[in-house]
């Protein structure tokens, strides 16, 4: 079976798509791994010990037709079975077209767009109260006058958040207004201003079948982050309540496909911060703990049986770390000028 996987930019803004392509390769699937790239030089085109060939893609901006004859070429050209989107601006576009794709021999498993929806901002406090859970006071502002007025509102320290990607804590004005530009010159409008909630980040990891069941859940706790918020060290925990908002979040919601979680726990106190409608950058943690995800996304997607997993080791630690891969330029080359690697 041929699976693409998107996000392979594996620096210290992981993507998934690495930790997704690790999991199916170590898995008793019998997979070959293609790599969707939007960037020549994002590490995943020349880590061949988990993609078997590498193909650049236009970006999403760019609309859906350039992706989608990409991917027709691909499953003519190399094989292709079954897609596994990973980044949230690909996202809308993957689901939208869905059918499209399933029309093509170009499986997925994905969310419908309704519930795509759920993990907006606007959302995201009507989703805490369904589940029992608060959601901190949050303002979408536009410019640095709605900015400040954001902020007297919240208070310092609060989080400058973008609407997609990346998220500081601000504890001064200054501050805040250079996370403001810094995030909006990069991934535009809205910016969030957000109240900061007390306790531990806990998150947790999942897919559910499209039809209220759970494929298998994972909690983590962040021990170690990086400047962006990514984690760095973990340990995987058992928190009974955070499990079951999760599985209550599938079952609520009839959620398909993978998801996270991201909270904020202080006790028994629930925090929701964020949905995100994906794998997150550590979800090989979950692999290694003793729930393969993505395994069980594939399998669930084609039809192959398979018990849910609902297991899995408390006190795993995950270490993240940087690694050199040494290579011929040629492959640059060869991914700049044809648009994918020589395989």
């Amino acid at each position: 079976m041929i699976v693409a996987v998107s996000g392979i930019n594996d620096t210290d803004n992981p993507g998934p798509g690495v930790g997704v392509a690790r999991s199916l390769k170590e898995s008793e699937l019998d997979c070959k791994i293609v790599g969707l790239s939007y960037d020549v030089q994002d590490p995943g085109n020349y880590m061949d010990f988990v993609v078997d060939k590498s193909y650049i893609l236009t970006y999403p901006s760019k609309g859906w037709e350039p992706i989608f004859n990409r991917l027709l070429y691909i499953k003519e050209s190399f094989g292709l079975d079954m897609a596994i989107p990973n980044l949230d601006a690909e996202l809308p576009q993957y689901i939208k077209y869905q059918k499209e794709l399933e029309d093509a021999g170009i499986r997925t498993f994905l969310p419908t767009t309704e519930q795509f929806e759920l993990r907006s901002k606007e959302n995201l406090a009507e989703v805490s109260k369904n589940l029992g859970i608060t959601y901190p006071k949050t303002e979408r502002v536009f410019s640095v006058e709605q900015l400040k007025e954001a902020i007297k509102e919240i208070e310092f320290p609060c989080m400058i958040k973008g609407n997609y990607y990346k998220a500081y804590k601000a504890r001064s004005l200054p501050e805040a207004i250079y996370y403001f530009t810094e995030i909006s010159n990069e991934w535009g409008f809205p910016i969030l201003v957000q109240e900061m909630a007390k306790g531990d980040e806990f998150n947790v990891v999942g897919a559910g079948d499209g039809k209220g069941g759970v494929l298998g859940l994972v909690a983590i706790k962040k021990l170690t982050t990086t400047h962006l918020g990514k984690i760095w060290n973990g340990v995987t925990i058992k928190h009974e309540k955070l499990l079951k908002v999760a599985a209550d979040f599938v079952k609520e919601y009839s959620w398909k496909g993978p998801f996270e979680l991201e909270c904020m726990v202080d006790g028994d106190e629930i925090v929701m911060i964020e949905i995100n409608p994906r794998f997150p950058a550590w979800v090989y943690f979950a692999t290694g703990a003793g729930v393969n995800l993505p395994a069980l996304l594939v399998k669930e997607a084609t039809g192959q049986s398979e018990n849910r997993v609902f297991d899995y080791l408390a006190g795993k630690m995950m270490v993240r770390y940087t690694y050199e891969i040494v290579t011929d330029i040629g492959r640059l080359s060869s991914l700049a000028t044809k648009g994918e690697s020589d395989g």
